[in-house]
């Protein structure tokens, strides 16, 4: 038989238990996640290295040294991923590389948020004929093929990064109206929303302070699956030449240039392919550790 403050203290852990919020619950279960652990601290390694990795080499991205062409791997030399076919450094090039695809996966990613967010949830919030004329236009949308509008962008206006920012972004958005759409569709049936409309609350501070907030969840995974898709979207752009222009570079430029001289400069292909399967591996495996954390049918 339990004595009284046993009870107590079973009372006070079970409170404690029962007061955690979504995002704190999710954390325990996303640190018994040894692959999603493991993936976060592999993406935080490549970010350090990206940002602050280039101080570490007297090189520059851009110069040639035309004495080490394909010249392997040296510590000596201080290539520490060896040149490339006009002896500009690898290790300086693959990390400047990575700065130009997480940049272009983070911030065409942040376009689609915003924009697929607004657009779902007003979509299915509002419901009626506006949800059927805003998800017709992302049908039409869905229609036009995604390449043509890149090679129509580039031929009209020439070849720039922002282009890319503009044509990945205004492509991936749509996936996230859909999800978002579909996900407020069965919140706009929720007690809270009804008792907001009911006290008179404005359609937009609802969407604001009570659809958007409970989004969250999903929206959060679907934006760790989302970079990896956009940078290996523009790796695959500027495989074929229609993405970032010399003397930049990035990850997918480095493998169609490593590609071409893999025969007898294998470590060209090497690092930058290392590098982009990596990144995009981590990314998957923390989106599914967070999908599973955040399923509150795992609770």
């Amino acid at each position: 038989m339990s004595t009284p403050a046993s009870a107590m203290s079973n009372f006070d852990h079970a409170a404690a238990a029962s007061g955690r919020s979504l995002w704190h619950l999710a954390w325990l279960r996303l640190k018994r996640n040894r692959a999603a652990l493991t993936a976060a601290v592999v993406l935080a390694v490549i970010f350090l290295l990206v940002i602050f990795g280039p101080i570490l080499s007297p090189h520059s991205f851009a110069h040639p040294y035309w004495e080490q062409i394909s010249a392997p791997p040296s510590l000596e030399t201080r290539h520490f991923f060896g040149t490339d076919s006009i002896g500009r450094d690898l290790f300086v090039r693959t990390l400047h590389g990575g700065r130009m695809s997480l940049m272009v996966g983070l911030v065409a990613t942040g376009v689609a948020l915003l924009i697929g967010v607004a657009w779902g949830a007003i979509a299915g919030f509002v419901g009626g004929r506006v949800d059927n004329i805003m998800m017709r236009v992302v049908d039409i949308l869905y229609a036009l093929p995604f390449m043509f509008l890149v090679i129509l962008l580039m031929v009209v206006f020439g070849r720039n990064i922002l282009l890319i920012f503009v044509a990945i972004g205004s492509y991936i958005w749509l996936d996230m109206a859909r999800i978002v759409r579909g996900q407020t569709l069965s919140l706009r049936q929720k007690e809270f929303v009804e008792a907001a409309e009911a006290l008179g609350v404005r359609a937009w501070v609802i969407i604001w302070r009570h659809i958007v907030p409970n989004l969250l969840g999903i929206v959060a995974v679907y934006v760790t699956l989302t970079v990896p898709k956009v940078i290996l979207v523009e790796s695959f752009l500027s495989f074929l030449g229609l993405g970032v222009q010399e003397p930049n570079t990035s990850w997918g430029a480095l493998v169609n240039e490593g590609a071409q001289d893999m025969e007898f400069a294998p470590w060209g292909l090497f690092f930058p392919a290392a590098f982009l399967a990596a990144t995009l591996f981590c990314l998957n495996f923390l989106g599914d550790g967070l999908r599973d954390a955040l399923d509150p049918k795992d609770r």
